[in-house]
């Protein structure tokens, strides 16, 4: 009995988790469209003409797909030899909080269009279509982002001082009368201003405002260039410290660390210069 209930669960295993099967292949396609469809239906529930004329069939199809969600959550636990290990996993996370938006719908109002976050769940195309080697930019940006967190940092530290000190002198120069009621809302509005969006809710009227708007949007134009040139450099940077020439025989993976001895994406031995 025991042996069957094992087998039961590698079989399943196979075909959940794996995408090398046929049955695997078609469970992942038919969850994507599951998900799609779930997220069509949270987004049509959103308009109100919709929401009004087919709130029942909406509602039920809403908790048709989310119960369907949570037994095939519930099963992933089931079959995983590591329960752990998926539950605390960055897929198993998003597979739980994508079916809790429902349930908290019966008792916060609107809690069922946090359903879009099943929109995460669409990254296992890149497994089931076999999309690995398309992710090498990908890597690029994650090494670039990584190796320029510290400048990032310090750019968008020195841009928090400007706009803090900025807002704070539109503040005394403009005057609740012009809009600027206090510190922080004249410092949202040198954040607009800086980064040249310009809603317009709130504008200087004295000729020294005026002036320093000026020299806040040409400030902006010319910062706005910066964190493109520093995550620019570190992603070419990067690419020198990338290896294309050799692939995994396992996965076909051609991107990782150079000096590697496995595959950054199965694990695999990679194979000699």
């Amino acid at each position: 009995m025991n042996q069957q209930s094992n087998d039961w669960k590698k079989r399943w295993y196979t075909i959940i988790f794996e995408h090398h099967t046929r049955a695997g292949r078609i469970f992942d396609e038919v969850l994507l469209v599951m998900i799609l469809l779930s997220v069509v239906i949270v987004l049509t529930d959103s308009v109100e003409s919709y929401h009004r004329q087919h709130l029942s069939l909406l509602l039920a199809l809403e908790w048709m797909f989310t119960i369907l969600f949570s037994i095939e959550y519930v099963i992933r636990i089931i079959v995983s030899p590591v329960k752990r290990k998926y539950i605390f996993s960055f897929f198993g996370i998003i597979d739980l909080i994508s079916i809790v938006p429902t349930y908290l719908s019966l008792f916060f109002t609107g809690a069922q269009y946090l359903i879009i976050i099943r929109l995460l769940r669409l990254m296992r195309v890149f497994r089931i279509l076999k999309l690995v080697k398309f992710t090498q930019a990908s890597i690029y940006l994650l090494h670039a982002l990584k190796h320029s967190r510290e400048k990032i940092l310090v750019f968008f530290g020195t841009v928090s001082i400007i706009v803090t000190i900025v807002g704070t002198l539109m503040y005394l120069i403009e005057g609740p009368q012009a809009g600027f009621t206090s510190i922080p809302t004249s410092i949202y509005w040198a954040v607009v201003t800086i980064t040249t969006v310009g809603f317009g809710d709130i504008t200087p009227t004295t000729p020294v405002g005026k002036f320093i708007a000026s020299l806040l949007m040409l400030i902006g134009y010319a910062i706005i260039a910066v964190p493109t040139g520093i995550i620019t450099s570190e992603m070419t940077r990067s690419r020198k410290d990338i290896v294309q020439n050799r692939a995994c025989k396992s996965c076909g993976f051609e991107s990782y660390a150079k000096g590697a001895n496995f595959c950054s994406n199965c694990g695999a031995a990679l194979p000699h210069d």
